[in-house]
């Protein structure tokens, strides 16, 4: 009867070890580009995924527009997520990519520590009353278009530009950057990053949202690359981010994904 139980034990346990060891052998790691406003809500929908199916993925997060001279240059990655539409479609139109979709429109919003633009914030942009007021660079990152377009809905670009006042961020996270830092008064940022419960300004200063019909609207398109080794785990993780749980998580980060 021992004999036996020991041979049972046996048996389950070579059984157990071989089905982890095949479960390891065929979790795969993916890179994805992704816009660098997206960065939080992109490493929570990370980690779930991971938890859910055993595969990795690593992120690459910067400006699009960098991002995207990356994968035309031959970056390895497997997946591009812009802040915008215009450079996944590019690369679709090119055949370097497919399975393009909207998986987020982002929010503008302007933030300031100490001035505040939650009541005043066109009496404070149009006096000028502040040394420098961040924004994207409206070349590489869409939230930089954006707030460039709601400047000039005021006539206000131009004269912050020949005044030196505008204090020009690589991307959406230096932006951020300058205005927490209070290098920069006020600045132009994404929603998503005042959401963020790990904020340096979480529960912090001022904000007033532009009317959404100042700026063009920041839809934000994914894409697979056609490149990638890996189509089928690819296919996996844009599928969750599609998801309703990826949508939640989306959503939580103040994107519409409508």
């Amino acid at each position: 009867m021992l004999k036996k139980t020991l041979k049972t034990s046996l048996a389950t346990a070579v059984l157990g070890g071989s089905l982890l060891a095949s479960m390891i052998a065929q979790a795969e790691t993916i890179t994805v580009a992704i816009a660098a406003n997206f960065t939080k809500a992109a490493e929570e929908i990370g980690a779930a995924w991971e938890a859910k199916t055993g595969h990795d993925v690593r992120f690459s997060f910067g400006p699009s527009g960098k991002l995207l001279a990356q994968i035309q240059n031959g970056a390895p990655f497997d997946a591009y997520f812009s802040a915008d539409t215009g450079r996944p479609e590019l690369l679709v139109e090119a055949g370097d990519a497919r399975d393009f979709f909207v998986y987020a429109q982002g929010q503008l919003a302007l933030f300031s520590l100490d001035l505040p633009v939650d009541e005043n914030a066109e009496e404070i942009l149009a006096n000028g009353d502040f040394r420098y007021l961040a924004a994207a660079n409206p070349k590489a990152a869409p939230y930089g278009l954006a707030a460039q377009q709601v400047l000039e809905k005021r006539d206000l670009y131009q004269r912050y530009r020949d005044e030196g006042k505008i204090a020009t961020g690589e991307s959406i996270t230096q932006t951020f950057q300058f205005v927490t830092t209070g290098n920069a008064q006020l600045g132009f940022v994404a929603l998503s990053q005042l959401r963020d419960p790990e904020s340096p300004v979480a529960g912090k200063g001022h904000t007033w949202m532009p009317p959404a019909e100042d700026y063009d609207p920041i839809q934000q398109g994914a894409a697979a690359l056609t490149r990638s080794e890996h189509p089928d785990v690819v296919d996996d993780f844009l599928a969750f981010v599609r998801s309703e749980q990826g949508a939640a998580i989306i959503r939580k980060f103040g994107y519409d994904t409508h």
